[in-house]
């Protein structure tokens, strides 16, 4: 049985290319979650005024790698020292954030910036609970497997094993 975690950390395209990688992802599939508008399209999020962000959606098989293990990889792939913006990309749609689907997992997120806290990163990276989450569309799906480019803002840094 697969479970999913719910991330948003700048744009979603390097997102789902380093969290895909990781042993035991099953998939990850960008998207959008929450905002207030129903069924929202990339143009509509892009303006910024929706209140959504740029969410990937990862389907990990628990037996093979923890949420614990996605969330760390997860902070290790973006900044989230970062208020509303990952490297170019500005504005709340490229907020850092955990959807967290249970106590439990806003517990695990909230353990994760507390160690990194103490580490000396002034962890903006807000927990949110789930909500609905609208897949965006087709050609945002896989884009560095596609395009065959490299990821522009996500820089993976073992955070933490160091001091900021």
């Amino acid at each position: 049985m697969s479970a999913i975690a719910y991330v948003a950390g700048g744009c979603f395209w390097g997102v789902e290319h380093y969290l895909a990688e990781l042993d035991g992802v099953l998939g990850a599939t960008s998207g959008f979650m929450g905002g207030s508008l129903t069924d929202p399209s990339y143009e509509d999020v892009v303006r910024g005024d929706t209140g959504h962000a740029e969410t990937v959606a990862v389907e990990y098989d628990p037996e093979r790698v923890s949420y614990e293990a996605v969330l760390k990889r997860f902070f290790e792939i973006h900044d989230p020292t970062q208020l509303n913006h990952q490297g170019p990309d500005i504005g709340v749609q490229y907020r850092s954030a955990v959807f967290y689907g249970s106590e439990e997992e806003r517990e695990t997120a909230q353990q994760l910036i507390d160690k990194l806290v103490e580490l000396g990163y002034d962890v903006v990276t807000t927990l949110e609970p789930a909500a609905k989450f609208y897949p965006a569309e087709e050609y945002h799906q896989e884009y560095y497997k596609k395009t065959g480019k490299t990821p522009y803002c996500h820089v993976p840094v073992d955070r933490f094993s160091s001091p900021a």
